[in-house]
């Protein structure tokens, strides 16, 4: 792939490249929309990444190509970065690193470079393609300029610049992405970010599967709502358990702030906030603000036409998947004798709970984890964001053959256009290593 990537790269610029920067995908299999929310996740790096080669150049001038000829090229100045947020293309991903690390050093005259960039993330699935994207644009950029930073600094600056996109992110895809290590998943903690290390059982297998439905987060305002929703339940929870709500920004500070356990804050839930949607009359009245300050102070720019909010729900999801995580780790740190069963358990709670509290499913992803469930997978949920995108699914590793097999009749032999992209869709995958850059030997 690297010798392609390079013959590809000399064919373009006239030149070899002088390094290359890879980042992963990853599958989280455990902890969905709470990484912001402040609450820990168990993601894994995946084998399928986004690699770029890079030249320096001493023109201030960043042209990027790609091998999919469906990504056109694109060329900008270094010093005028303007990233696009009504249409996120790829190049804005690459934007998003490239001004991450320029503004975190001040860089006035940053070095330009000619990049060619292969992707084996499929994109749009919830495998997060857009982040590794960031992530190797940040990388490339920080080795361009000849600085250095540590990899929790490099995931901290990479989670911020993303959000130029305008997706308001949490962190888990780029802390993964280069904190991974091969191997291993991670628990993900964050304020301050640090990555321990899970041990996933023996005898399982994890199955990547994609439902071939497309959700690009930026470009749809469902993220952005659930991350408002739980803005606005930290909110009101704080109000009415008397503590400063202004403060209080996401529900991990609530329960922090009220020294409670999770269980006891999924009880909190139930007493305080009522299971129908609030409107923004009544969330003013409860706060005992106006709809201006509601607007100006709480809301975020895109979500000014939004008019009813379901907080309960989101809040009962968010609080139940953070117990769900702690109780991943667990079972994966002690290793019981049913230890598959009970992870599985978990994993497909933790759907019904994506599906019906934070409705982030969608009909084909429900499908999809049902037929692997009919098929031998002992735990099986949506992964990513959700609305689209893939499931992941545990299965006993002396089934794997058979189920794949039964899968790929159930699920993408029935649809020409599924049957199109069948051998990319549907994949195991071991926990992989983080990004990191190579110079040829």
């Amino acid at each position: 792939r690297l010798q392609k990537l390079k013959e590809m790269f000399i064919s373009k610029f006239g030149s070899a490249p002088k390094f290359y920067a890879r980042a992963p995908g990853r599958v989280n299999l455990i902890g969905e929309h709470i990484d912001y929310c402040g609450y820990a996740v168990l993601p894994m790096a995946i084998e399928q990444d986004i690699l770029i080669a890079v030249e320096p150049v001493q023109t201030q001038v960043v042209q990027l190509a790609n091998t999919n000829s469906s990504y056109l090229d694109f060329s900008t100045s270094v010093n005028n970065i303007l990233i696009n947020k009504t249409k996120p293309q790829w190049h804005n991903y690459f934007l998003c690193g490239l001004k991450g690390i320029q503004e975190h050093f001040g860089l006035n005259n940053p070095t330009g470079m000619n990049c060619l960039l292969d992707g084996t993330i499929p994109p749009s699935s919830g495998l997060s393609s857009s982040s590794a994207l960031v992530c190797c644009a940040g990388l490339v950029t920080l080795r361009a300029n000849g600085k250095t930073l540590s990899k929790v600094e490099l995931a901290e600056i990479c989670t911020k610049s993303e959000r130029y996109i305008g997706t308001e992110g949490g962190g888990m895809d780029q802390s993964i992405s280069f904190l991974a290590e091969e191997g291993t998943a991670k628990l993900i903690e964050f304020s301050p970010l640090r990555a321990t290390d899970v041990r996933l059982p023996s005898g399982a297998t994890f199955v990547i599967a994609n439902s071939c439905v497309e959700m690009n987060k930026a470009a749809t305002s469902h993220y952005n709502i659930r991350v408002m929703e739980c803005r606005l339940a930290t909110k009101l929870l704080s109000k009415l358990k008397g503590l400063e709500w202004r403060k209080m920004l996401r529900l991990h500070d609530v329960q922090t702030k009220l020294g409670v356990s999770l269980e006891e804050m999924l009880t909190i839930v139930e007493e305080v906030l009522h299971p129908e949607p609030y409107s923004t009359e009544e969330i003013c009245k409860c706060l005992g603000i106006s709809l201006e300050e509601l607007r100006s102070q709480i809301f975020s720019q895109n979500m000014q036409d939004v008019s009813t909010f379901k907080l309960y729900q989101r809040a009962k999801h968010v609080y139940s998947e953070a117990a769900r995580v702690l109780e991943f780790q667990k079972i994966c740190s002690e290793a019981p004798a049913n230890a598959l069963q009970l992870l599985g358990e978990l994993m497909k709670q933790s759907h019904i709970s994506c599906r019906e509290m934070y409705e982030c499913s969608c009909p084909e992803l429900d499908r999809l984890v049902d037929i692997c469930l009919q098929f031998g997978a002992i735990g099986s949920r949506l992964t990513g964001a959700g609305w689209g995108g893939c499931t992941v699914s545990m299965v006993p590793t002396d089934k794997l053959n058979t189920f794949l097999k039964n899968v790929k009749k159930a699920y993408y032999q029935t649809d020409g256009q599924r049957l199109a992209v069948e051998n990319n869709s549907l994949f195991a995958t071991k926990p992989g290593r983080g990004a990191l850059f190579f110079v040829e030997a």
